[in-house]
């Protein structure tokens, strides 16, 4: 089992794709984007709501809560795009670590609905 440098092309390719993407949203927004700067558009914008008072003020922690929990389970992608590539060399074993993991993360999220971390209110 022997890794050639032909191996990695898709992942270069995928990476090539996602750069160039970002690159040319980025530049095409700028270039294809209205350029009028009025004192109005130039105020700040936090969801549609006019900015009143002190920014210093406490808020609830279930923003970071669900931040924090996005990022845990969206972690999960990058452990399996691994294992994606390399299934048929893994074999039934590989398949059966990869549903332990998953049904480990089904747990963990089972966990966080019982503890009703998600509930807003």
């Amino acid at each position: 089992m022997e890794n050639t440098p032909f191996d990695y092309v898709p992942i270069l390719i995928q990476l090539a794709v996602a750069a160039g993407f970002g690159i040319i949203t980025i530049i095409g927004t700028h270039l294809l984007g209205p350029k009028v700067r009025t004192t109005n558009k130039l105020t700040a914008f936090e969801s549609g709501v006019e900015v009143i008072g002190n920014a210093r003020q406490p808020f609830s922690i279930k923003y970071f809560l669900v931040a924090i929990l996005f990022v845990i389970f969206d972690i999960e992608v990058i452990f399996m795009y691994p294992w994606a590539v390399n299934f048929r060399e893994f074999g039934w074993e590989g398949l059966v670590q990869m549903f332990v993991f998953m049904g480990l993360l089904l747990l963990g999220f089972i966990y966080i609905l019982k503890k009703k971390a998600l509930d807003w209110e």
